[in-house]
Order: structure tokens, then sequence, then C-alpha cells
């Protein structure tokens, strides 16, 4: 007869025993994000929706030229999707910080440095979108190579010589700092309302 050896669901983690974990800093978390405000849901959402979108409408297109087709040229089709991601995105970043404003704020954010980190983040994300910007074109941003709009070479230069995906990472620490900024926002209001003394 075999005998039974019990599974140690843990092995792959050196043994480590989930039960005695400290979760508080979890709860802590769960107690300043409402879950299931409807405003975060659709955050959420859109945050999920958009690259699906345009990613799903640009393999599409690469297969089956449908769009091109449809509108008559294959510049004229990427400038329309262009235009499409341009607005999911305006409705994206409106929808993150309507659900940012609802959620409850965390008083160890109410800190100088905190605003001073977010407004460093958004600096960071916005040399990186814009400088991938420059160094794409339009075109190349807004995914032409589907569209059988080829650039001559790959871009290397900067900020893809420092990451692959400068854009991605840039639009991260944007809405990074978005996340920190706006909680700090109301140490500045406070302040402007008191008395100042003479």
């Amino acid at each position: 007869m075999c005998e039974r050896v019990p599974l140690d669901c843990c092995g792959g983690l050196g043994n480590v025993d989930l039960s005695k974990m400290d979760v508080s800093l979890v709860e802590d978390f769960l107690r300043h994000v409402n879950l299931t405000d409807p405003s975060f849901c659709l955050a959420v959402a859109a945050i999920a929706f958009n690259p699906l979108f345009w990613n799903t409408v640009a393999r599409w297109e690469h297969r089956t030229r449908g769009l091109s087709r449809l509108v008559g040229s294959p510049s004229l089709a990427c400038y329309c999707l262009a235009f499409v991601i341009l607005l999911l995105n305006v409705y994206r970043s409106h929808s993150v910080t309507v659900a940012m404003k609802t959620q409850a704020r965390w008083d160890a954010m109410d800190r100088t440095a905190v605003f001073c980190c977010g407004v460093a983040l958004m600096v960071l994300g916005t040399t990186l979108v814009v400088s991938s910007f420059l160094a794409l074109g339009f075109t190349g941003t807004f995914l032409g190579d589907y569209f059988g709009i080829l650039m001559e070479e790959k871009v290397t230069g900067f900020p893809f010589s420092i990451t692959e995906n400068p854009m991605y990472w840039g639009s991260t620490a944007n809405y990074l700092g978005l996340a920190l900024v706006p909680f700090t926002e109301k140490i500045y209001e406070e302040r402007s309302r008191r008395p100042k003394h003479q």
C-alpha cells in the first residue's frame, strides 16, 4: 500500500505559514478604498477596456484591412482610430479623477512630501509620454504599423533607450502622481484660509 504524504501547499514559498501573516496593512488599505463605489468600478472598467479595444481593432485591421476599406485609405483609418483612442483616454482620465475624489482620504497623504512626490511622478510621466510621441510620430504612436504605415527603422533613441515601453510607464507614472496630488491640495486650501499673523 502507498502511504499518503500530506501536500505542502506553501513549499514553493519556503514553507511560509500564511495563517500567521500580518494582514493589517491590507485591512488598512481596504478601509480607505471602497471597491464597490460605482465611480471606482467605472474607472477600473475604463482602464481595462481601452487597451483591449484598441489592440482588438488594430489586430482586426491588420488581418482584414476592414477599417482602411471602410474609410478609403490606411492613413485616414489610422487617424480615425487615433481620434477614438484619444476620446477614450480623455474619458478614462476623467473617470479615474472622479473615482479618486470619491474615495476616503488617508491622513498620511496630507504631507508636502507626498505632494512633491506626486508632482515629480507627473513630470517624469509627461516627459516619457511626450518624448515617446515625438520619437514615434503620430502614426507610430497610434498603431500605424497595423495599418501598414511602417517607420523606416526601429526607434532606439530616448526614451526607448531606457525602457521598451515608455508610453505605458509614463502613463502609469502620471496616474500614480495624480493619485498623490489631489489629496494634498486640501493642505494648501487650509493654509490659505488661515489668518496671517502680523
